[in-house]
């Protein structure tokens, strides 16, 4: 991984860690694979009727699965495939272009220490989180 990407998304790291951010990223397909599943030995078992008490059934269930469960984000982000990273990298590095660091400890310090690039850095990971993993955000309390 290239060091700049290696910096940045350890600054969203340390963010998002001192800010208790939490996610949850939804597993659309599992929740389908139950309802879709459900729907169709419905089927196979009460003929139309079975797939409508099938697909209901499998949809709360579906459901169920679907909504996900809270993780810390920096464990997220450290998850996430090279490809992710480069994106966030990309969407967090329009807050920093004027930027200049030597190392991750500098650019968190920088950062830190400056409470609009903070919040500017927040918001441009907050965004991708939701737009780019679909995630449902939550702050620890």
């Amino acid at each position: 991984m290239a060091p700049r990407i290696d910096d940045v998304m350890r600054l969203c790291c340390e963010i998002s860690a001192h800010d208790q951010i939490k996610v949850a990223v939804k597993s659309c397909a599992k929740g389908a694979m139950v309802t879709g599943g459900s729907a169709f030995v419905g089927g196979l078992l009460g003929g139309p009727f079975g797939i409508a008490v099938g697909g209901a059934v499998g949809g709360v269930l579906g459901s169920m699965l679907a909504s996900g469960q809270f993780k810390p984000l920096p464990e997220i982000l450290m998850e996430l495939p090279s490809h992710e990273q480069q994106k966030l990298y990309e969407v967090v590095n329009v807050v920093l272009v004027n930027l200049d660091w030597i190392d991750e400890a500098q650019l968190i310090a920088l950062v830190m220490a400056n409470a609009t690039l903070q919040q500017q850095v927040t918001a441009a990971l907050l965004n991708y989180v939701t737009n780019e993993l679909r995630a449902e955000v939550c702050y620890e309390d």
